[in-house]
């Protein structure tokens, strides 16, 4: 069986899951209640955080818009966004072993590294389908209610991109995000690579993902010295992209980081998956 039919196959068994549909369906009740309540909202945010500059600039026109409700919006999923990739990433392997078919598909006369390679590649197209589906949908709905403009970014103070400098942020930005959401799912792949349960690689990463973010944010020069060796200091990297000028080198230095945890979670997952034993 060649590798594009094999990878075939485990995208085929992934997506006629229904479970694989969970987030997606998430996405579509979440989004319009979330903007749609902003926009009944009517940019009062807006107005009370920028109420001590009026007396000292001059706005013409609302910077409450779709761009702005997009951009919160993207801010404050990203708690959420790694639980829903890590339900389907977590099931990859530790599918196999709940159903009860791991000794079926690892007799198969396919070397167990290129199965591992379909189904790593599978989880990989799964975290960028679904942040390029959230990010179509979110941005196009919020666009659709609210309209277009400015930007107006809250980052350490207050800064306002224009209009024409605003899309191309966006689409970078989801790209970046998508790159990080892969560190997730890779996370999650590897501890599905080892245990029997389905439900136990989602718990192990957000366990992870949870406790290495309360390391991130505890006051003391111990924390303070290993938080940038911490994977979850780059998860935000995106964010760097609504900033003004864009520090190019920081981005490139987190997806670096994030591109290295990927390869070695994924190196681990792989030393375990071809050792396995199937007959247990």
């Amino acid at each position: 069986m060649s590798m594009i039919r094999l990878l075939c196959a485990e995208c085929m068994k992934t997506f006629l899951k229904k479970r694989t549909y969970l987030g997606f369906l998430i996405i579509l009740v979440v989004v319009p209640l979330v903007e749609i309540a902003m926009k009944i909202e009517g940019g009062r945010f807006t107005e009370a955080s920028l109420r001590s500059f009026h007396q000292d600039f001059f706005f013409i026109g609302s910077l409450f818009n779709g761009w702005f409700v997009a951009h919160q919006l993207m801010n404050s999923l990203w708690v959420h966004i790694p639980l829903l990739i890590s339900f389907v990433a977590g099931d990859q392997l530790a599918g196999e072993a709940t159903a009860g078919t791991y000794r079926l598909l690892l007799i198969r006369p396919v070397s167990r590294t290129r199965i591992f390679l379909a189904k790593y590649l599978t989880t990989l197209a799964y975290a960028i389908i679904f942040v390029s589906f959230l990010g179509v949908f979110s941005i196009g709905l919020a666009l659709l209610l609210m309209g277009t403009g400015d930007l107006l970014v809250f980052r350490g103070g207050i800064l306002v991109l224009p209009a024409s400098d605003v899309a191309w942020r966006f689409f970078a930005a989801y790209i970046l995000a998508g790159w990080s959401m892969a560190t997730i799912a890779t996370i999650a792949f590897f501890f599905s690579s080892f245990v029997e349960n389905a439900i136990g690689p989602i718990v192990a990463t957000m366990g992870v993902l949870i406790v290495l973010l309360i390391v991130g944010v505890l006051p003391g020069e111990y924390f303070e010295a290993i938080r940038p060796y911490l994977f979850t200091s780059h998860l935000n990297v995106w964010m760097g992209l609504f900033a003004e000028p864009v520090d190019w080198s920081d981005i490139v230095r987190s997806l670096a980081w994030l591109g290295g945890t990927s390869v070695v979670f994924a190196a681990a997952a792989w030393a375990i998956f071809v050792r396995k034993d199937i007959l247990t």
